[in-house]
């Protein structure tokens, strides 16, 4: 089971080192729960908040540095990167180099990715764009 997890979280890596959204059905499910208060529940929202970070990032990469997986969790940690090229929740491109990394956890159901949390650094990230007062973004957003 472990290995079959962890190839899950290498699809998912190799979705957004490629890029390529239409490849989210190999990793996650249909009815994808996302407890991330900026993605709503569903495979079409999953795939369009991608979309969103692929159109932003357009070199966007991630590396996965630690993967744990017991029963049906899936834990990992990961750091992305990328250049500011597009428009990001409001944010017109600044052209600025973003790295930024995550804390991830997976439920997996019927070998799909069915349930996700996540930490982010969210004030760094839009601190890393230009954005000093990122509560002042949240609030007018």
């Amino acid at each position: 089971m472990a290995a079959t997890h962890r190839e899950l979280v290498q699809r998912f890596v190799d979705m957004i080192n490629s890029r390529d959204v239409s490849t989210i059905g190999e990793h996650t499910a249909p009815g994808h729960i996302d407890h991330n208060p900026v993605v709503a529940d569903g495979i079409e929202a999953n795939a369009a908040f991608f979309q969103q970070i692929f159109d932003a990032f357009p070199d966007v990469e991630i590396v996965a540095h630690d993967v744990v997986v017991e029963g049906d969790r899936i834990a990992g940690r990961f750091e992305y990167s990328g250049t500011h090229r597009g428009t990001f929740f409001g944010v017109p491109a600044t052209g600025n180099r973003l790295a930024f990394q995550s804390i991830d956890i997976w439920r997996v159901e019927d070998g799909l990715l069915a349930e996700h949390w996540d930490q982010l650094d969210l004030a760094g990230m839009f601190r890393q764009l230009g954005v000093d007062d990122f509560y002042a973004l949240q609030k007018a957003a």
